[in-house]
C-alpha cells in the first residue's frame, strides 16, 4: 500500500484469478482515503504501458471522489510477451476481457484496499482509455470491430459501464490506415455506429499517427461517427500524450505541458461526475469556464 496524497490510497498489485489469459490480471486500485458512494473508473492504458502509467489522470481523479482501477494488459512492457506468442493475435479482445474482469472482481478489489470496503458504488462505472486503450474502453460502450469482409463483429458492450473517456483513440480502419497498420494491426477496424453509451472524446489538433494516412482528424472519428450524447474536446496544439497525460518527464511526451495536463484533468473529471450524476453541474460549469477563457487551450463541442 502507497500513500500518495494525505488524501489518496493506492494499492498494487491486486491480483484477479484469470484462467486462460496465461497469467493472473495484476491491478492497481487508487482511492480517496475517505468518501462513500465512490463511483469507479476502470482506465485501459496505451500500448505497452502498465497500471504504473497515467498517474496524471488517475491521482487527480482519486483524490476528487473515484476510485480509479488499472489493470495491466498483456501488451505491456513489464511483461515482455514475445511477438511470437500465440495470444498476441488477439490481445486486442484480451483487453476488453480485463476490464470486464476487473468488473466481476470490484468486490475482490475493494477488500484489498484498506478501508474501502463498502464504499465503491458500484452503480455508477465509467471506462476511459488512451489510444490503443481508448478503443478498448469504447468496445464496452458499443463499438465492435469489423470483420475482413466489413461485418460488424461481436457486441461486447457491457451494461454496468454509464459513460466514457476515450483519449487520442484511434478512428476508423480500412482505407484510413497505412499498408503497416492495415497488414499488422486488423482489429483497428471499427465500427462506433452502435457506440451509444454517453462518452467523451479528447482529441489533439496536431496529433498525427503514423497509422493513418490521416491527420489529427482521425481521432475524432469515435465523436463524429457514434450516435447517442457525446462530447469532444479538442486541444489546441496537443499530440499523442495530449500534454503528457502518461506521466511526468515521460520521453513519448513530445507535446509536455502542465497547463494542458492540467485541462485535461479538470474537464475529464467533470464530464465523468456529471455523467454518472444525472443533474450534477460540474460538465456544464467546467465547459462554461473554458469558453470565458480568453487564452483557451482547447474547445467543447457537442452534449
Amino acid at each position: 500500500m502507497t500513500t500518495l496524497d494525505p488524501a489518496i490510497v493506492s494499492v498494487k498489485p491486486v491480483v484477479l484469478p484469470a484462467p486462460g489469459r496465461g497469467e493472473d490480471l495484476r491491478v492497481r486500485v487508487s482511492a480517496p482515503a475517505t468518501g462513500q458512494a465512490l463511483p469507479v473508473v476502470v482506465f485501459s492504458h496505451g500500448f505497452g504501458w502498465s497500471m504504473d502509467g497515467y498517474a496524471p489522470l488517475a491521482d487527480y481523479w482519486a483524490a476528487h471522489g473515484f476510485a480509479v482501477v488499472q489493470p495491466t494488459h498483456l501488451d505491456s512492457r513489464t511483461l515482455g510477451l514475445a511477438p511470437d506468442d500465440p495470444r498476441t493475435p488477439s490481445i486486442w479482445r484480451t483487453r476488453v476481457e480485463d476490464l470486464k474482469r476487473a468488473l466481476d472482481g470490484l468486490g475482490r478489489l475493494e477488500a484489498a484496499v484498506p478501508g474501502l470496503g463498502g464504499r465503491l458504488d458500484q452503480g455508477k462505472i465509467a471506462v476511459a482509455g488512451h489510444s490503443w486503450g481508448g478503443q478498448t474502453a469504447s468496445m464496452l460502450l458499443g463499438a465492435r470491430v469489423l470483420g475482413p469482409g466489413g461485418e460488424p463483429g461481436e457486441d461486447l458492450s457491457d451494461p454496468r459501464v454509464g459513460a466514457g473517456v476515450l483519449l487520442a483513440t484511434p478512428g476508423l480502419g480500412g482505407a484510413d490506415l497505412t499498408p503497416f497498420a492495415a497488414e499488422h494491426f486488423p482489429f483497428m477496424n471499427p465500427d462506433f455506429t452502435g457506440m451509444t453509451t454517453p462518452a467523451l472524446v479528447v482529441a489533439g489538433d496536431h496529433d498525427r499517427s503514423p497509422l493513418s494516412v490521416r491527420g489529427p482528424d482521425w481521432f475524432t472519428d469515435p465523436y463524429t461517427l457514434s450516435p447517442g450524447p457525446k462530447s469532444l474536446l479538442t486541444l489546441f496544439g496537443a499530440e499523442h500524450s495530449l500534454g503528457g497525460i502518461v506521466g511526468h518527464d515521460v520521453a513519448e511526451t513530445t507535446d509536455a505541458d502542465p497547463a494542458r495536463v492540467a485541462l485535461v484533468q479538470r474537464l475529464t473529471w467533470a464530464y465523468l461526475r456529471s455523467a454518472l450524476h444525472p443533474g450534477d453541474p460540474a460538465w456544464a460549469a467546467a465547459r462554461a469556464e473554458l469558453a470565458r477563457d480568453p487564452g483557451p487551450r482547447g474547445r467543447v463541442e457537442g452534449a
